[in-house]
């Protein structure tokens, strides 16, 4: 089942796809919700960022081969950082590459959406009824000021950093599907996340005894190897199966002075 958020006659919603019309929710999609019969063609609708959460928790060189490419070694632990929900923009809008950065990458990742509050999850929690769905995830990085700054928090906050979308998958299995980067239509990443080193599960419930997560929140589960940069004009797609595609155009915005 896939779950779009959308803006249409004014109106944001969210619906379930079928085939080619989006069928719009009455009710909470964390919670019990109906599915009424006014079908609106999704040609019709402009796609939003699937859900707006309180926090986006990151998980770094969750990929060998990506923590080898960067000189990095295999972190013992999840590394984790945060994106501000400022950061967030959907199918279609612009990245918008800062005027101090002379290096900004991709990093297609697959992003988990909690649905409901999960603290200090024990071992044997089922993990499963915290997922409210997967989607796609670009992880905008400003990699020259990562590098200056140690820590990761300038290069990674920026406005429109963290490209989300297009819907939400309810059916998939996260320890088993193909992810792919394109740049200008050229394949930059592929990987599958059966590769990463630490599995969706583990994160949850890792990640819920360090913060409390929220309905909405999301889990950005790292990237595979083969991240390098965009510049303005460029098209990044991040394509996960069962998913989708999220595609997002680079641009440079001149600020006056």
């Amino acid at each position: 089942m896939k779950i779009y958020r959308f803006r249409y006659r004014k109106k944001i919603l969210y619906g379930l796809l079928k085939e080619d019309v989006l069928f719009p929710i009455r009710g909470s999609i964390f919670r019990n919700y109906k599915i009424q019969d006014s079908p609106i063609p999704i040609s019709e609708v402009t796609l939003l960022p699937p859900i707006i959460p309180s926090k986006i928790v990151c998980v770094g060189r969750n990929y060998r081969e990506h923590a080898g490419e960067l000189g990095n070694p295999v972190p013992a632990e999840p590394l984790l950082f945060l994106k501000p929900p400022s950061a967030v923009i959907g199918p279609l809008q612009a990245i918008i590459y800062p005027e101090v950065s002379q290096r900004v990458d991709y990093e297609g990742e697959l992003a988990v959406i909690i649905k409901k509050r999960a603290s200090q999850l024990p071992e044997e929690a089922p993990w499963q009824e915290y997922v409210l769905g997967y989607t796609c995830f670009n992880d905008i990085t400003a990699r020259d000021l990562q590098m200056k700054d140690v820590q990761f928090t300038r290069a990674k906050s920026f406005d429109t950093f963290a490209a989300v979308g297009p819907c939400l998958a309810t059916d998939l299995d996260p320890g088993a599907v193909q992810l792919k980067t394109f740049l200008n239509g050229k394949l930059v990443q592929a990987a599958s996340t059966r590769n990463m080193i630490f599995p969706v599960p583990f994160l949850i419930r890792y990640i819920s005894r360090i913060m409390t997560l929220e309905p909405g929140d999301i889990i950005a589960t790292g990237t595979p190897a083969g991240v390098g940069p965009m510049q303005p004009g460029d098209r990044v797609e991040v394509q996960i199966e069962g998913i989708g595609t999220l595609s997002n155009q680079v641009k440079k915005i001149e600020t006056r002075r």
